[in-house]
C-alpha cells in the first residue's frame, strides 16, 4: 500500500470509526481485522473455471452473439459484452465454456498484471479467453466484495499472487486458491458493497468529469494553436485563399511553401542490424515513445551499440525538430524540438529528425501540433490495423505556412503563454484525478479489511430518493 493511500486510510478511520475489537490475523501484511470477521481460504469461497480460443479456422466458431471476453474487454468491474463473439458450436466443441452472470471475472495472465488486476462481474452469460479466470462464489454479494478486496489491496496482491521469474505477468493458480483473506458476516458483507457502491460511484463521477476536462482543454489547445498558426492574431488582416484545400484562407502576406524548401529531413538508424564481429559504441537513442504531441519524454531513454562511423550519420543537433514516421494513428507526424539535453544521442528509423533553415524549429513544431499539419499526415500515410505510417517523401511535401519572422515570433509567444495556461489547468485537473483515485482505494481498503465499522450505514436520503 502507498503512502499516499495509507495516509487516507487514516483519515477515513478517524471519520468512520473503527470497529470495538480487534484480532491479529496471522497474516503480516494484512494486520488486524475485527475479532468476529473470519479468514476465508479462497478456494473454499468460489469455484474457479479457465477459458479457451475456438480456432480461428472454423467460421462457424466466430461472429455469434456470445460474448468471449479477454482482457482487453475488462475496461470496468461491470461486463455485459466483448469485442469478440463466438457461436453455441464454438462452446460446445471447443475448450472455453459458458459461464453464467454473476461471477468475478480476472485477468490472469497478461502484461497489464505489472501494474493492475483487472477484475469485473458479468451481468449476462460470457465466455473467456485462456488469460481469464472466472471465480463463482456461492451468493453475488460474495463476489462483489473479493472484487473490492482485489482493488483495494491491488498492489500487495501483485506481489502475493504473481508468479515470479516469468517471462509473461500470469497468476499462479495455487497461491491464488490459497489464498486467505478477511470475510466478515454476511449482514455487514452486504453492507460494505452497498457503502462501496455508493461511494465509489460518487468518486468515479468525479473522475470522469476531470476526465472530461482534460479532453476539453486538449479541444481547446488544438484550436487555438491551429487558428494562431493558419489565422494570426490579427482578425482584421486581409486574407487570401492559400492553394490547399483543407487549409483555407490564410493572410494575404503570408507565405505557404512545402517543407522541402525549408528544411532537410534525416531518417534514423534501423533496429536489429548484425554487429557480430565488429567493432561497436553503446549510445543513447530516442524512439516514438520519447517523442510526444509538443515535447519530448526523457524518462526512458534505450540505448543501443552502433560502429562508430554512424554515430556523426545519426547523431542529432539541438534544434533538430523530431516527428514520428508512425505508431497509432495519434502519434503519426506529432513532433517537439529537441534541445540538445543528452550528448550524444541519435534516433530510430521510426523518428525523423528534420533541420530547418531560414525559420525557427519551433514554428515547425507548433505547425506539426495544428490540425491542417495532423489532417495532412493522417491523408497521405500508409493505414494497416490501428496503425499509420508517414515517408519522408510525404513529410517533404507538408505545407508550411509562414508569416514574417516578426510575427512569427508574436505568434509564438502568444502560444507559449496561452498553452502553458491551459497545461497548468490539465495538471491540475490530473493532480485531482491521481487525489481521487489514492482516495477510492483507500476507502475501498479501508472497508474491506475492517479498518472502519459500517454497520447501521444507509444511504443519505437525498441520494437514496434520486
Amino acid at each position: 500500500m502507498s503512502e499516499a493511500v495509507a495516509t487516507s486510510q487514516q483519515g477515513l478511520v478517524e471519520k468512520y470509526q473503527p470497529y470495538p475489537e480487534y484480532d491479529d490475523s496471522g497474516i503480516e501484511w494484512l494486520g488486524r481485522i475485527p475479532v468476529h470477521w473470519k479468514l476465508a481460504t479462497l478456494k473454499h469461497e468460489c469455484v474457479f473455471s479457465g477459458g479457451g480460443t475456438p480456432t480461428k479456422d472454423n467460421l462457424a466458431y466466430w461472429g455469434g452473439n456470445i460474448p468471449w471476453i479477454s482482457p482487453k474487454d475488462m475496461k470496468s468491474q461491470i461486463v455485459t459484452d466483448s469485442i469478440d463473439k463466438i457461436t453455441a458450436v464454438a462452446v460446445a466443441e471447443s475448450s472455453t465454456k459458458l459461464v453464467p452472470e454473476g461471477a468475478l471475472l480476472m485477468v490472469v495472465r497478461s502484461g497489464i498484471l505489472q501494474r493492475t488486476i483487472p477484475v469485473a462481474i458479468n451481468t449476462v452469460p460470457v465466455t473467456l479467453n485462456q488469460d481469464m479466470k472466472a471465480l463463482r462464489f456461492k451468493s453475488k454479494d460474495k463476489a462483489c466484495f473479493f472484487l473490492y478486496y482485489i482493488q483495494g489491496l491491488e498492489s500487495q496482491l501483485l506481489l502475493e499472487w504473481c508468479k515470479q521469474g516469468a517471462t509473461v505477468e500470469s497468476i499462479e493458480h495455487e497461491l491464488l486458491a490459497n489464498a486467505r483473506y478477511p470475510l466478515p458476516p454476511n449482514d455487514e458483507l452486504k453492507a460494505i458493497n452497498q457503502f462501496l457502491d455508493y461511494e465509489t460511484a460518487r468518486i468515479d463521477r468525479l473522475i470522469t468529469q476531470q476526465l472530461r476536462l482534460i479532453e476539453l482543454l486538449k479541444e481547446k489547445r488544438q484550436a487555438v494553436i491551429s487558428h494562431a498558426v493558419t489565422k494570426g492574431l490579427n482578425p482584421n488582416a486581409p486574407m487570401i485563399d492559400s492553394g490547399v484545400e483543407w487549409l483555407g484562407q490564410v493572410p494575404a502576406h503570408w507565405v505557404v511553401r512545402r517543407l522541402k524548401h525549408t528544411a532537410e529531413i534525416h531518417s534514423g538508424i534501423p533496429k536489429g542490424k548484425d554487429l557480430s564481429g565488429k567493432d561497436t559504441i553503446t549510445v543513447p537513442m530516442l524512439r516514438v515513445a520519447n517523442v510526444q504531441d509538443g515535447y519530448l519524454n526523457l524518462d526512458n531513454v534505450h540505448e543501443i551499440e552502433i560502429e562508430p562511423h554512424e554515430l556523426v550519420r545519426y547523431s542529432l543537433r539541438a534544434g533538430d525538430v523530431l516527428m514520428n514516421e508512425g505508431g497509432d494513428n495519434d502519434k503519426l507526424g506529432r513532433g517537439a524540438v529537441w534541445p540538445g539535453q543528452i550528448i550524444p544521442c541519435i534516433h530510430q528509423n521510426h523518428v525523423f529528425a528534420i533541420r530547418v533553415n531560414n525559420i525557427e524549429p519551433e514554428w515547425l513544431s507548433w505547425l506539426t501540433s495544428s490540425s491542417y499539419a495532423k489532417y495532412y499526415f493522417y491523408s497521405v500515410s500508409k493505414q494497416s490495423t490501428n496503425l499509420a505510417s508517414i515517408s519522408s517523401s510525404n513529410v517533404k511535401e507538408t505545407p508550411l505556412v509562414l508569416p514574417p519572422k516578426n510575427e512569427r515570433v508574436e505568434i509564438m509567444r502568444y502560444l507559449d503563454e496561452k498553452i502553458a495556461k491551459l497545461s497548468g489547468i490539465e495538471s491540475q485537473a490530473a493532480l485531482q484525478i491521481e487525489l481521487l483515485q489514492e482516495r477510492r482505494t483507500a476507502l475501498i481498503s479501508a472497508a474491506v479489511t475492517g479498518k472502519i465499522d459500517l454497520r447501521g450505514w444507509t444511504q443519505p436520503a437525498e441520494e437514496a430518493a434520486v
